[in-house]
């Protein structure tokens, strides 16, 4: 995704008051989160042309590596949407 730093630290701030309000020492995404989450960043990266590219964007650099798009390009409202709708309860 584009970087969006502003957001991303105010979600961390949010994220860390929460713990300490909830006395958490640590969090942790579930593996059926992570799953779906990499399927859709794929899906959204999918109507692109990057997945069509052998660049170290898609990790071809590195011997053995699986060919994978991370980064999210389905702009920063549907990321930040998505982010919401984690089931994130601070935000």
């Amino acid at each position: 995704m584009i970087l969006s730093i502003e957001w991303h630290v105010d979600w961390i701030a949010d994220c860390l008051q929460y713990m300490k309000d909830k006395q958490f020492n640590r969090i942790e995404a579930k593996l059926d989160a992570q799953e779906n989450w990499v399927k859709h960043v794929k899906e959204v990266a999918d109507s692109t042309l990057y997945p069509l590219a052998n660049s170290w964007y898609m990790g071809v650099n590195i011997p053995g590596k699986p060919k994978v798009f991370m980064p999210y390009v389905g702009g920063v409202h549907t990321y930040t949407k998505e982010c919401r709708a984690s089931g994130c309860k601070w935000i």
